[in-house]
């Protein structure tokens, strides 16, 4: 890991130490989630409710720049030259790399129509099962770690050869028995769950940022 993204993994247990008894977890999620990109893999995000923002929220920072300009690669800006000159300089100056990430809470269509024909169990399962394929990773976020939706995506995926993040409650709950990761925060009630999973989180975005993107 790059000494700029230690730096910020460090930062994180210096504000938040009740996270420290999970340290090596979040540190082998987020080494986990840059060797599957640097392989050319993706990450699939799901949960529910509020954990349906924080899906949303993750695949936002990850897609783009979140602290950094990620400037296109030479190959990437003689591509555009070569192919549309006439506006090369306004796609360059506005488009950035991105760590391909993807909300599966995103897709009203497709839920709706699932949850309608089949059932709302697979909501999420569906999606893995269509867009994930061997290497990718899948974020599972739930604060019980028992969210039926969220169980039947984790053993989608690790049937499809995926690889699984659990980001919990402190229990882990079904989740910790399927997935190859587990963050399991040290709360209970779900708000306060979540109020770890902000940090975590933003840490996992901002040094996967620093590994592909920093100096």
């Amino acid at each position: 890991m790059k000494t700029s993204a230690e730096k910020i993994l460090n930062s994180l247990f210096l504000k938040y130490p009740q996270l420290g008894g999970i340290r090596q977890n979040i540190t082998d999620s987020i080494e986990l989630a840059a060797k599957s990109f640097a392989s050319g893999n993706k990450l699939l995000v799901c949960g529910n409710g509020g954990s349906a923002a924080d899906s949303e929220h993750i695949a936002g920072e990850l897609m783009k720049g979140f602290v950094l300009r990620r400037e296109l690669s030479d190959k990437q800006q003689a591509r555009i030259k070569s192919r549309f000159p006439h506006h090369a300089d306004y796609l360059i100056a506005n488009l950035q790399q991105a760590l391909p990430a993807i909300s599966l809470v995103s897709q009203t269509s497709l839920c709706t129509a699932i949850a309608n024909d089949n059932s709302s169990d697979f909501i999420f399962a569906q999606q893995v099962l269509g867009y994930g394929k061997e290497g990718d990773i899948l974020l599972a976020i739930s604060t019980s770690g028992t969210s039926k939706n969220i169980v039947y995506a984790a053993e989608t995926a690790k049937a499809s050869g995926m690889s699984v993040i659990a980001l919990t409650g402190e229990s882990g709950g079904t989740l910790k028995d399927i997935c190859d990761i587990l963050v399991n925060v040290p709360e209970t009630e779900p708000y306060k769950v979540q109020e770890l999973h902000l940090p975590y989180y933003h840490t996992f975005c901002l040094t996967l940022e620093q590994e592909f993107f920093g100096e």
